[in-house]
């Protein structure tokens, strides 16, 4: 098991750090999302969920439609959240890219957005800093809460990190990055994905309309064929983790599966991550590893 976790992590990091270095103005977010996708399969892994590209106020759950059109521009904060799994034990991480290039942001801004960078990876070593068993969840919160407003900024209260298991890539705990009285105590062997965001906007974020993301929940009966199945290829391709709607388009027309994809979605039987954004309109930025907890500390699978 902990030899999963390790190879997967791995293979985030190394596929990270590449696709960090090609993030730039110019670049269309679908081949950086497939880039990512595509190598960590040629590392040996499994997609652990779609690829997340999320730019600006954009905080999560952003992947590339089919065709997606959308460009990263100069001065552009990039938050690249990625996950690969082997034997379905996953490996989760993110980074946020300042891209440089021809941008209308003051130099105010710009050291701004570096700040915010620096902040979410000061916030993140605060908590693995804190996680060893015995370690109240709530506590780690407190810690990264008081890391992010020291240095003058908000941490998005509505968006917490999470345990790991075997094809469950949220599988119960849910680590807080603001003060909490949760008094659970973290096990030796719980695996986290520890992921602080941080903004200089009201620190919450909401959903917008895009949803390119679903998970199966669960089967039953539809009238139409080709509801049916569509969910029975989303059943036997992917029955655990996460989906992208852009996946579906090798096997599927777009139009018709527009169709069955909201009467899947609308019965519940599959779930839609809607795209979040920040509720003020402010950037955000992530950073985020995975963590082994051990009984003095803890392990970083993805550094």
């Amino acid at each position: 098991m902990i030899g999963s976790y390790e190879k997967a992590g791995k293979i985030v990091s190394k596929v990270r750090n590449e696709a960090s270095e090609l993030i730039k103005d110019d670049l269309a977010i679908i081949d950086l999302v497939e880039f990512v996708e595509n190598e960590i399969v040629k590392e040996g892994g499994g997609i652990a969920f779609p690829c997340n590209v999320s730019v600006n106020e954009i905080t999560a759950h952003y992947t590339s439609p089919p065709n997606d059109e959308n460009i990263i521009k100069g001065g552009d904060l990039v938050k690249l959240d990625l996950g690969a799994e082997i034997n379905g034990y996953i490996a989760d991480s993110a980074v946020t890219v300042l891209t440089k290039g021809d941008n209308n942001l003051t130099d105010d801004e710009i050291v701004k957005n570096e700040d915010l960078i620096e902040t979410s990876a000061a916030a993140l070593e605060t908590a693995i800093s804190v996680v060893k068993a015995g370690v109240e969840i709530g506590y780690i919160g407190r810690e990264v809460e008081k890391t992010i407003t020291d240095l003058g900024f908000s941490p998005i209260r509505n968006l917490a990190g999470h345990s790991l298991d075997q094809w469950d890539l949220h599988s119960g705990l849910s680590i807080p990055n603001v003060k909490d009285n949760n008094t659970e105590k973290l096990k030796e062997g719980d695996v986290l994905a520890i992921e602080p965001f941080v903004t200089d906007g009201v620190g919450y974020v909401v959903d917008t309309p895009k949803v390119n993301i679903f998970k199966f929940l669960k089967n039953r009966p539809f009238r139409l064929p080709y509801t049916r199945k569509v969910l029975s290829h989303i059943k036997k391709n992917y029955p655990y983790l996460p989906f992208s709607f852009r996946w579906l388009t090798d096997e599927f027309s777009i139009n018709r599966l527009n169709t069955a994809i909201k009467e899947l979605s609308d019965a519940m039987v599959i779930y839609p991550y809607h795209t979040l954004r920040e509720k003020s309109g402010a950037c955000v930025a992530q950073k985020e590893h995975t963590v082994v907890v051990e009984k003095e500390g803890c392990y970083i699978t993805t550094k």
